[in-house]
């Protein structure tokens, strides 16, 4: 086993953990333009995601803590990825980095993860990976729909239930306000294909 303090792994988990924050932060930005935009369920999914990121930063800094000793600061280089607010150029960005994350970085860092004798952190970069696809998938879904006008309509007749006091119709798009709790059509959850 490379000695953590020399290994690549150390600076991968340093670096991975910056980068799932600075996801997190993002996705809190990105969910409170979808809330400016009356997209308040893509607003909660948005959230959701930054979460989930926030709980993969905590399992890179989790390793760190467990492998390495207490530092002023751990030096990294990576990039700083700059998104815009806007719902359509910042989910087909986000969509991007999540597939480069599931697609190179984590597969990377795995294997020079276990080539330095570190499995559990090899297992852990690869179980993300995967987590990041799942969110690469809705992202880019989202900005599909939302670039060809289609978060709310649907090619054939469809439930759709209210976000908000759960009313169920079925339509080929929800009314512009739910008939029960009078919110507007942005409480309807979209139809992505994995939910």
């Amino acid at each position: 086993m490379v000695e953590f303090e020399k290994s690549q792994t150390k600076r991968n988990l340093a670096r991975a953990f910056a980068g799932e924050c600075q996801d997190g932060a993002r996705y809190q930005f990105l969910a409170q333009q979808a809330k400016a935009d009356g997209e308040n369920y893509m607003m909660d999914l948005l959230k959701m995601l930054a979460k989930n990121e926030m709980a993969h930063a905590k399992v890179f800094y989790d390793f760190i803590l467990k492998y390495g000793k207490c530092e002023k600061n751990i030096d990294i280089e990576a990039g700083f990825p700059v998104t815009p607010y806007a719902l359509e150029p910042g989910l087909k960005l986000a969509a991007d980095a999540e597939f480069s994350q599931f697609d190179n970085v984590y597969p990377a860092f795995a294997r020079i993860a276990r080539d330095e004798g570190y499995d559990d952190v090899a297992d852990q970069f690869l179980r993300i990976a995967t987590v990041e696809d799942c969110h690469n998938k809705q992202l880019r879904e989202l900005y599909s729909k939302l670039k060809h006008n289609k978060l709310h309509k649907e090619p054939s007749p469809t439930k759709w239930k209210c976000s908000k006091c759960g009313y169920e119709e079925t339509a080929k798009q929800p009314q512009k306000t739910c008939p029960l709790c009078n919110y507007a059509v942005g409480y309807y959850m979209i139809k992505l294909s994995d939910n």
